[in-house]
């Protein structure tokens, strides 16, 4: 009978190496099943998924025993393969009995290329462009969408639908890029690196996720010449610059769909002529088509065109190629999963070749090394596709650890994201507690859930109580503390780090708090800037966990005397902890002795080895 020393897909002993490989990697396998069980034979069973779904068996060579066990062992050589592969075990006995092991998921990724690190070491600030900053209040006449624009900077967005059921986003606060560019020293005294921007094309509707215009920067924004001295200043200040790339889907209001006449072109909807017409699927012209999620109002796009393609990425003045010339130095690109695998390819190959260091992040919200997206396993992270993933896994592990959850619960999800992970997406990933498709983090760790039990209505004025709020920053604290020293690139949504609050869109999308920021907070989030840019360990340490049970999760990244100690206290009460070495706390200045220490209750360190006196 086997037991859980059998076999661990992720103790070296077992399988060398640990994790994904590159291909060409011969990975050495090894079963130690109790001697008792009286197993004579072990077989390797491979399922090689993108091979045409090879599936072969070979015997395992006994090597002896190992105490009371008996070792069986064997190698899988990867070869020139780039996917899955699915393995088990079959151990069979003299009496023709048989127990099966697994399966087992491995990784075998295209290790050829060189994957830029300067995202995953760095701190990323994602910014809704319409509700970050803005200088003055714009006019949106003549803009396309039919726009409203709050005069009041506080005023709340507009949730209610409209007379015809439709609730359209065409209000919009006037947030700007020379807004942002006014606030690059508030940005980068947090410590930021990145700038990641929601859409900035000119799009119908504040969101901007139903583009309107590709080629051109949203009017209420600014110009091409304002987003590229934005860049160029953001560059000065060692910062760069994401931008989000919406390419399954555009706008009904488009110059290519063109569905109400805003634009002078000829848009599919007005002639089958219009060299626009192939990009989109009609069951019945020009009323009936495919849209994203059945959303008239964002018809999809069929991206085997080749106009399309040329268009996007494959033309020498292509839109990934253009606006990374302007100045950007990576894309983001939304609904990744829903975008053919040979398409992201497309984008990876012009975005390096327009700019070699550039990089594609890809939102999936889940495990993407193994997603199925209608119906097909996905190559996100295998090579030459996304250099790293959007960390939906990591948010809900720790808003569930911060929620009650055992810190258990927490390493078993990210141990199954490292294990499943090629080296450079696991360190790429970009890691947050929201964005502006969840719950503002503050709310959700304060109010406990996000509200749906109640009416829109009840959701669009509620605010949480002092009791509430307080419970919220405690736990958002430690939150961040966690955010910012695990390996990937810690992402602040807009004005977490300033106390916003507000459950789902659009109340997380509210308009930043100038001059009524959360001082505590903010400050809190500035010390773990200067954290995450001055201790190398932070950026490029690898992650041992200490303590995962119950209410505290430790761990430490790097080593020796550069190694950081996370550790935090989630619970009501103190919790003893053993230190390694003499320590400083990077965020109170306080020193703690080597050895048995008490953390305190929702407390966090962040602790680096303190050298001996004299």
């Amino acid at each position: 009978m086997c037991d859980a020393q059998t076999f661990d897909s992720r103790d070296t002993r077992y399988k060398q190496p640990y994790g994904a490989v590159p291909s060409g990697t011969v990975v050495q396998l090894t079963l130690r099943p109790p001697r008792s069980g009286g197993f004579s034979k072990g077989v390797l069973i491979a399922y090689f998924e993108h091979r045409q779904e090879e599936r072969h068996e070979q015997p395992m060579t006994w090597a002896g025993l190992d105490g009371d066990r008996d070792v069986f062992q064997t190698a899988l050589d990867t070869g020139d393969y780039v996917g899955l592969v699915w393995y088990s075990f079959r151990l069979e006995g003299l009496d023709g009995r048989q127990e099966e092991l697994g399966p087992y998921q491995l990784t075998v990724y295209d290790g050829a290329e060189d994957v830029p690190e300067w995202f995953g070491e760095g701190v990323t600030y994602q910014i809704f462009p319409d509700r970050f900053r803005r200088t003055r209040v714009p006019d949106p006449t003549g803009m396309v969408g039919g726009r409203s624009v709050h005069t009041g900077w506080d005023e709340e967005p507009e949730y209610r639908p409209d007379q015809n059921g439709e609730v359209r986003n065409r209000d919009f606060f006037g947030g700007s890029l020379a807004g942002v560019l006014e606030k690059l020293p508030y940005l980068r005294g947090l410590g930021v690196d990145t700038l990641y921007f929601c859409p900035v094309f000119e799009a119908p509707e504040n969101h901007r996720y139903g583009t309107g215009d590709y080629e051109k920067i949203d009017p209420m924004l600014g110009t091409e010449a304002d987003f590229k001295a934005l860049c160029d200043a953001a560059h000065q200040l060692g910062m760069r610059v994401m931008l989000d790339g919406v390419f399954n889907h555009q706008a009904f209001v488009s110059r290519y769909f063109n569905g109400d006449g805003s634009y002078q072109s000829v848009g599919a909807a007005q002639s089958q002529d219009s060299p626009y017409y192939p990009w989109y699927h009609f069951s019945h012209w020009p009323d009936h088509y495919d849209s994203w999620w059945g959303i008239y109002s964002l018809p999809a796009v069929d991206e085997s065109q080749p106009t399309y393609r040329d268009f996007i990425f494959a033309g020498e003045n292509s839109i990934i190629r253009r606006w990374l010339n302007a100045g950007a130095d990576g894309w983001r690109l939304d609904v990744a999963d829903e975008l053919p695998d040979d398409f992201v390819h497309g984008i990876h190959a012009a975005a390096r070749q327009a700019k070699p260091d550039a990089v594609v992040i890809g939102e999936v919200w889940e495990d993407g090394s193994n997603k199925i997206a209608y119906g097909v396993r996905r190559r996100h992270i295998l090579g030459g596709h996304c250099d790293g993933l959007m960390n939906y896994p990591f948010r809900n592990a720790l808003l569930s650890f911060l929620l009650g959850d055992d810190a258990f619960h927490f390493k078993q999800a990210m141990e199954t994201i490292r294990e499943n992970y090629p080296p450079f997406a696991w360190r790429s990933a970009m890691n947050f507690l929201g964005t502006h498709d969840t719950p503002r983090i503050l709310t959700l760790l304060g109010v406990g859930g996000d509200g749906k039990d109640h009416s829109k209505d009840w959701r669009a004025a509620f605010r949480m109580s002092d009791e509430q709020y307080q419970r919220g920053r405690a736990r958002l604290r430690l939150g961040a503390l966690v955010l910012f020293a695990f390996p990937g690139s810690p992402t602040i949504y807009y004005g977490d780090e300033a106390g916003l609050e507000g459950f789902e869109d659009p109340f997380n999308r509210r308009t930043f708090p100038w001059g009524r920021e959360d001082e505590e907070l903010l400050a809190w989030y500035r010390a773990l800037g200067a954290a995450r840019g001055q201790l190398e360990a932070l950026r490029r340490g690898e992650l041992t966990w200490l303590y995962t049970r119950g209410r505290v999760l430790a761990f430490l990244r790097g080593e020796g005397e550069r190694a950081v100690l996370a550790a935090v206290n989630a619970g009501d009460r103190p919790e003893a902890i053993t230190l390694p070495w003499p320590a400083r706390d990077w965020m109170t200045g306080g020193e703690l002795p080597a050895g048995a220490c008490e953390l305190p209750p929702m407390t966090g360190w962040l602790l680096t080895p303190r050298k001996p006196e004299g």
